[in-house]
C-alpha cells in the first residue's frame, strides 16, 4: 500500500465517526409541538422620541409534556405585507408542560411603513387587508427556534 490508500483510509473513518457523531447528537434534540401564541391585548404607550410605542400582551400555551425554557420572543404585525409592529422581550418566564404563560412586549411602529401602507388604502378602498403575525420563540438548550405564524384578511366597511 501507498502513503495515499492510507492517508484517504484514515479520512473515511474520521468522516463516517463525524457524521455517527452528529446522527447521535440529533436524536439527543426533544421533538416538541410549537408553543400556541395568542394576543391578549394592546395597550398604547405614552409617545417617546423613536415614534408611537405599544405593550402587547401575549398568551404562551405550552402544548408538550416538559417545560419551555425561553430565552426570547420577538413579535410583528404585518398588514398588506409591511411589518408596521414589532418588538422583541428576553423577559419570559419558563412555561411548565401543558400551562400558558402571558409575556409582554413593548412595541415600536415603523413609521415609514405606515405610511407606504397609507398611500396603498388610498388607492384600493374595498380590498380586504391581509394580515400577518409572526413571533420567533428562542429556546435555551437545545431545542430549535420556533415560529408561530397566523394570517388572514380583515374586511373594512
Amino acid at each position: 500500500m501507498n502513503r495515499f490508500t492510507l492517508g484517504c483510509g484514515r479520512h473515511i473513518v474520521v468522516g463516517l465517526f463525524a457524521v455517527l457523531s452528529l446522527a447521535g447528537c440529533a436524536g439527543l434534540v426533544p421533538a416538541i409541538d410549537p408553543p400556541k401564541v395568542s394576543v391578549d391585548s394592546v395597550q398604547s404607550l405614552p409617545m417617546v422620541d423613536s415614534g408611537p410605542r405599544f405593550r402587547i400582551v401575549l398568551r404562551v400555551a405550552n402544548p408538550n409534556a416538559q417545560a419551555l425554557d425561553i430565552a426570547g420572543v420577538s413579535y410583528v404585525i404585518a398588514l398588506m405585507d409591511r411589518e408596521l409592529v414589532s418588538g422583541v422581550t428576553n423577559q419570559v418566564p419558563t412555561i411548565e408542560g401543558y400551562t400558558e404563560e402571558q409575556v409582554t412586549i413593548d412595541a415600536g411602529v415603523n413609521l415609514i411603513e405606515a405610511l407606504k401602507l397609507l398611500g396603498t388604502l388610498g388607492r384600493s378602498r374595498g380590498d380586504p387587508l391581509e394580515y400577518r403575525f409572526t413571533a420567533k420563540i428562542d429556546f435555551r438548550g437545545l431545542i430549535p427556534t420556533q415560529y408561530v405564524e397566523d394570517s388572514g384578511t380583515l374586511r373594512l366597511n
